[in-house]
């Protein structure tokens, strides 16, 4: 009930806020319930799952900031070598640092303790290592934020893809 889907006028997603936040602009006017979790906060006053804006707003041109936290959610907690999703994850540099690699969205993945250690200060040719994806710059914030809360609000995403459709 914490999360709640924020769609623009043309029912588009913009982002995901916390309840307080959109409760606060179903009351000043600023936008109106289109889904609810169906708990009340007050006798007439559903908590709100997905709201809309009442005026039309484009979409965020924020970039997903480049942090290990958020590398880790677009391999979704998973090794790029081997595929393993057990044990400590790390941030590994694919061109190493020592081969002028630099800190790119492009160039980082997430990598098991085992299978950096493996790599070392190597390229995957030269450690004779495959990635499972090739890494790429998040598109989109809010699909970005969205599959970040998947896992602890599983409803909120099955409330996006509905608005997709």
């Amino acid at each position: 009930m914490s999360r709640v889907l924020v769609l623009n006028a043309a029912l588009q997603p913009l982002h995901i806020c916390g309840w307080r936040r959109a409760v606060n602009l179903i009351y000043k006017g600023f936008a109106e319930t289109v889904e609810d979790y169906g708990i009340m906060l007050r006798e007439d006053f559903p908590s709100p799952k997905v709201i809309r804006l009442t005026n039309f707003y484009g979409y965020p041109q924020v970039a997903v900031a480049l942090s290990f936290a958020n590398v880790l959610i677009r391999d979704r907690n998973t090794c790029q070598y081997c595929g393993t999703n057990k044990g400590e994850m790390t941030v590994d540099h694919v061109i190493p640092k020592s081969q002028h690699g630099q800190n790119t969205w492009e160039n980082l993945v997430t990598a098991c303790s085992s299978c950096n250690k493996r790599k070392g200060g190597r390229s995957p040719r030269q450690a004779n290592m495959r990635l499972i994806r090739r890494p790429q710059r998040p598109r989109s914030r809010i699909r970005f934020e969205i599959h970040k809360h998947a896992k602890t609000d599983p409803d909120l995403l099955a409330c996006w893809l509905r608005r997709l459709q």
